[in-house]
C-alpha cells in the first residue's frame, strides 16, 4: 500500500465523516475506520489517498486522551502520510476537562517531534470563519461571533464563552498561540515571514475568511509538511488543502456521485439536544415518521433493559406498518450528559438501532448527534465507512456506505446536532 497523502483522527464520528465528505467531493478517495484496522481490513482499501479513524475524544477527559491518543497518533504517523490531522469541531467547543483540544495538541506535537503546530478552524463551506483569531458561525441565515451564538454559547457541556481562539485554547495548553491573520495572508505572506511566526510560537492559528485566505493556508500547510506534519483543526484543514487554487496534490479535483434512490422505510435514533435537531424531528413526525420518545431516566436507572426493549418493540411496530421510526432522547433542551450519561444513551440508541436493522433487514438508517454517533457506532459492528452521497444543505453529514464485521453493508448517515435543514430525515429516507 502506498503511503496516503493524509491521515486523520476525528474527535467524534460526525466530525470524521465531515472530513471524509470534504475530501471525497473533491475527488480524493478516502476511507474512515472506526478503530485501528487490522491488516486484512486495511488491505481492502489500498487504493485510497486519505485514511481516517473516527474517535470519541470530543467527549472524553484529558486522562482518557493520555491513555488512548498516543497509540492512534503513532499508527497514523506510521502510515507514512504527508500530513496527519487531529480533527476538531468547527465550533471549537471544548474545555480543560472535556474534549480538551489543547491536551490532544500537546500529545500529538510531542509524538511527531515538532516545535510548532498549525491550527486551522475557519471553513466557509460550513459557515465558519476566523478573523483576527475570532471565530464566527452561521445559524439560520445569520452569522454570530461564537460566544454570542444562540446554540454554542449555551452548549450544555462545553459552552463557548470566548471567541478569541488563542484565549480559549490558552486555557487548555501552556503553549503560547500565535496568529497569521487574514491581512497577512491576503497580502501574500512569504514563506520566510510565515516561518518567522512558526519559529516564535509553538502553536500558530491561521485565519480563514474566504477563498483567497483558504488557498494560501492550504499552500502553507503543504509547504510546512516536513517541519509540521501534525496539524490541528476543523475540516477547514481539508478544505484548504483541496482548494482549487492551492498548490497541493489534493487540489483541483472533482467527483460525480450517483443517487442510490430510496430504500423504503428507515430507522432513526437521536441523542441530540440541539434546537436544529428538534425542528428536524418535528418535521419528520409530520411527514411519515413515527416519533418514539426514549425515557432517559428509565434508561439510566434500573429499568434500562426494559426501556430498550420497549422502544425496540415500538420501532418494530412502526416498521411493520410501513412507517419509519424516529427514536429520540431529547426534543430540544438538555439530556443527562454527566457521569457517563451521554455515553450510555449513545450506546443504548446504537443497540436499539442494531436490533431494528437486524430484525427488519433495513438497508438505511440515521444516527443524530455527534457524541451519540461516536458511541452508537460501536453497537452496529461497523469497521469502515465510505462516502456514498453528499446530502443537500447538510455539509459534513453525508450518506455513507458502512462495511460491517459480519460482511454485510448498511447505508447510514451520521448527523451532527447543528447540521441540515428541517427536512434532513426525510431527505435521507427519500434519496
Amino acid at each position: 500500500m502506498m503511503p496516503p497523502l493524509l491521515s486523520y483522527y476525528g474527535d467524534d464520528l460526525t466530525g470524521s465523516t465531515d472530513v471524509m465528505e470534504a475530501l471525497e467531493t473533491r475527488g480524493v478517495p478516502t476511507v474512515l475506520f472506526t478503530g485501528i484496522p487490522d491488516d486484512a481490513l486495511l488491505a481492502r482499501f489500498a487504493h485510497v489517498e486519505a485514511i481516517g479513524i473516527a474517535g470519541t475524544s470530543r467527549s472524553e477527559t484529558p486522562d482518557w486522551m493520555d491513555a488512548h491518543l498516543p497509540a492512534v497518533f503513532r499508527w497514523l504517523k506510521e502510515t507514512g502520510a504527508a500530513l496527519t490531522h487531529y480533527k476538531v469541531c468547527s465550533t471549537f467547543d471544548s474545555s480543560p476537562t472535556v474534549g480538551s483540544i489543547g491536551r490532544a495538541l500537546d500529545i500529538g506535537a510531542e509524538l511527531f517531534g515538532q516545535s510548532s503546530t498549525p491550527l486551522v478552524v475557519g471553513a466557509p463551506e460550513l459557515k465558519r470563519w476566523t478573523a483576527f483569531a475570532h471565530l464566527f458561525a452561521g445559524f439560520r441565515g445569520e452569522n454570530f461571533r461564537i460566544d454570542r451564538h444562540p446554540v454554542m454559547s449555551r452548549h450544555p457541556v462545553t459552552p463557548m464563552a470566548e471567541s478569541d481562539l488563542r484565549v480559549h485554547l490558552g486555557a487548555q495548553t501552556e503553549k503560547p498561540v500565535g496568529l497569521i491573520d487574514l491581512v497577512a495572508l491576503k497580502a501574500g505572506i512569504t514563506a520566510e515571514d510565515a516561518e518567522a511566526v512558526f519559529s516564535t510560537f509553538p502553536v500558530v492559528l491561521l485565519d480563514v475568511l474566504d477563498a483567497d485566505t483558504q488557498e494560501r493556508v492550504g499552500d502553507l500547510l503543504w509547504q510546512r509538511r516536513a517541519r509540521s506534519p501534525f496539524v490541528v483543526g476543523s475540516s477547514g484543514v481539508e478544505y484548504a488543502l483541496v482548494a482549487k487554487g492551492a498548490a497541493t496534490p489534493l487540489s483541483g479535483r472533482t467527483r460525480r456521485f450517483d443517487n442510490p434512490g430510496s430504500r423504503g422505510p428507515i430507522a432513526v435514533v437521536s441523542g441530540s439536544c440541539s434546537p436544529t435537531t428538534e425542528r428536524q424531528i418535528r418535521h419528520a413526525t409530520e411527514n411519515g415518521f413515527e416519533g418514539i420518545a426514549l425515557d432517559v431516566a428509565a434508561l439510566l436507572g434500573e429499568e434500562r433493559e426494559h426501556e430498550i426493549a420497549r422502544v425496540v418493540e415500538a420501532g418494530s411496530a412502526a416498521l411493520s406498518a410501513g412507517r419509519s421510526p424516529l427514536i429520540y432522547s431529547a426534543l430540544g433542551g438538555e439530556t443527562a450528559e454527566g457521569a457517563g450519561g451521554g455515553r450510555r444513551i449513545g450506546r443504548a440508541l446504537g443497540l436499539v438501532l442494531q436490533q431494528l436493522v437486524s430484525r427488519h433487514g433495513l438497508a438505511r438508517a440515521v444516527v443524530a448527534g455527534g457524541d451519540t454517533s461516536s458511541h452508537a457506532i460501536a453497537e452496529l459492528g461497523i469497521g469502515a465507512l465510505e462516502c456514498l452521497l453528499p446530502l443537500p444543505r447538510s455539509p459534513g453529514s453525508p450518506l455513507c456506505l458502512a462495511h460491517r464485521a459480519d460482511g454485510s453493508r448498511l447505508e447510514v448517515a451520521f448527523k451532527g446536532g447543528q447540521v441540515g435543514g428541517d427536512d434532513y430525515f426525510s431527505l435521507v429516507r427519500d434519496s
